[in-house]
């Protein structure tokens, strides 16, 4: 991609904004860098930049950025119709980001990996499968997850293979696709960025939009939104599914407790389901997901065995924090959405304390709801969603508005359920609290505390917590009313644990 002496302007100076500010500036092309923050809350990413001729403009992103603009490229987090942005298009100007960017430079074919849920997990066990194999001199892993892949470009070889997460967020302006494309599930998602679920869910096919015919897609095909958009691939369909589906030819499936692909007719065994190190049946999934789409990349079944032995997991995504007076604390900092948050608490038995709470995505809660009312002990709430949730988990319309296979006609007794002030921070559910009990999960009424952020809610939750229990930080929410992102919420989660006497 040859942008040497061409004017491009850059929105946000995130991550991906500081890989392809470095990027272009580095090959020639006049740089212009905008966000809406101030200099001094951007001086890390400033000095990284130092050595570069770039121009800022800081707290505003006015129209005159636009003159002799030849392109303009958004940061993940930047929406796609601000004003700047709809002018651009208006004018005829190009609009990108960082990882069409790297699908049209990159010398190496590239798994892309998209979903509501999982695709981080996926797209490190991907990784971690492709350095086990002997098909690829060096697997690049990146994109939505960690760094850009853009800043390794440099490096990336020909005979290399790159794993790339790619968010509804960087797919909504993209009009490249992956060589091996996959889309595992979808479910409500950043309605308050797409506004419904139609357009969420044609935002995510658009990983497949640009694909050529001897590319290959992998669907999630338990999925039945997944499964409306077959439709959509123009290449090679492989799947995975949790049964030997005969609706796709090529992929991976659980024949009893055995983890098997499907090739070109042929059926090898990859192993047995309890070599997953990864507690959940959305992991399995995962696994599952991992297989077809390391196969449909040419992984040998060899490699993907010793990776799914190897793998424990991912930082902030069910991760073992510490076990304190026989209670056990995970970190699920990763779960910003409620869908996410009821796959974490159906991965555990033990009695749960559950920490909520966030920056809402106007996400349905019911089937939380449904499941907190038979599964968790007891609620902690905290951050800018505190009352939205509450309102959600006590009030029957909304919790039972629907129900879960797993928690059909467990919903207590009795009708409404109401709320009582404790002291400070604190309020409860005052019917069939279980506080002071050591019982078996469910079906629980479960108590509901609040506190004013992550800080208080660990100390609430290490006040209340009973030998056997189990502490849980699933959010349900985006981080972004009181931290940068998922990341270092669940490293203060992990601080204030570990500072717990």
């Amino acid at each position: 991609m040859d942008v040497y002496g061409q004017t491009v302007v850059i929105l946000g100076l995130g991550r991906q904004g500081t890989a392809l500010a470095q990027y272009m500036a580095a090959r020639g092309a006049r740089v212009r860098v905008s966000d809406l923050r101030t200099e001094d809350q951007l001086s890390e990413a400033l000095a990284t930049l130092d050595s570069f001729p770039i121009e800022y403009t800081f707290g505003q992103h006015p129209l005159a950025l636009l003159h002799d603009t030849e392109a303009l490229y958004l940061s993940g987090g930047v929406p796609a119709d601000i004003s700047l942005v709809l002018e651009a298009r208006q004018r005829g100007i190009s609009v990108s980001n960082d990882s069409q960017v790297f699908l049209e430079s990159a010398p190496c074919p590239v798994v892309g990996i998209t979903g509501s849920a999982g695709k981080t997990t996926t797209t490190a066990l991907v990784g971690k499968m492709g350095e086990l194999s002997t098909r690829y001199r060096k697997v690049w892993v990146g994109g939505n997850i960690g760094n850009p892949l853009l800043s390794d470009m440099g490096n990336v070889e020909s005979d290399d293979l790159a794993a790339m997460e790619l968010s509804s967020f960087q797919l909504e302006i993209m009009t490249a696709s992956p060589q091996v494309a996959g889309i595992l599930n979808i479910s409500p998602n950043h309605l308050d960025r797409h506004g419904t679920m139609e357009e969420y869910v044609a935002v995510k096919a658009r990983i497949l939009d640009s694909q050529q015919s001897d590319d290959r897609a992998v669907l999630g095909w338990d999925d039945p939104a997944v499964r409306t958009i077959r439709d959509h691939v123009v290449s090679d369909c492989w799947g995975f599914s949790a049964v030997d589906n005969p609706s796709f030819e090529n992929g991976c499936y659980l024949a009893g407790d055995t983890i098997v692909m499907r090739a070109n007719k042929e059926h090898e065994i990859v192993g047995p389901k309890s070599e997953i190190n990864l507690p959940g049946r959305h992991n399995l999934l995962n696994v599952l997901a991992a297989c077809a789409l390391a196969g449909a990349a040419g992984i040998e079944v060899s490699a993907m065995r010793k990776a799914i032995g190897e793998f424990i997991g991912i930082p902030h995504r069910l991760e073992f924090v510490r076990e304190r007076l026989g209670v056990r604390w995970i970190n699920d900092s990763i779960a910003t959405a409620p869908e996410r948050t009821v796959a974490a608490i159906k991965s555990f038995s033990d009695p749960i304390i559950l920490l909520l709470g966030g920056r809402d995505k106007n996400l349905p809660w019911v089937e939380l709801a449904s499941l907190v009312s038979c599964r968790v002990k007891r609620v902690i709430l905290f951050g800018e969603a505190a009352e939205l949730i509450e309102a959600s988990l006590v009030d029957p319309r909304d919790q039972y508005a629907s129900s879960d296979a797993d928690v059909a006609g467990t919903a207590p007794a009795g009708g409404r359920t109401h709320t009582e002030d404790k002291g400070p921070g604190v309020k409860s559910v005052s019917e069939g609290s279980t506080v002071g009990e050591t019982a078996s999960p469910g079906p629980y009424s479960p108590t509901i505390s609040m506190a004013e952020d992550l800080k208080e809610a660990v100390q609430l939750a290490a006040d209340f917590a009973q030998e056997g229990d189990l502490v849980l930080l699933s959010p349900g929410c985006t981080s972004f009313d009181e931290f940068r992102n998922f990341a270092a919420r669940g490293d203060l989660f992990r601080e204030l644990v570990g500072g717990l006497p």
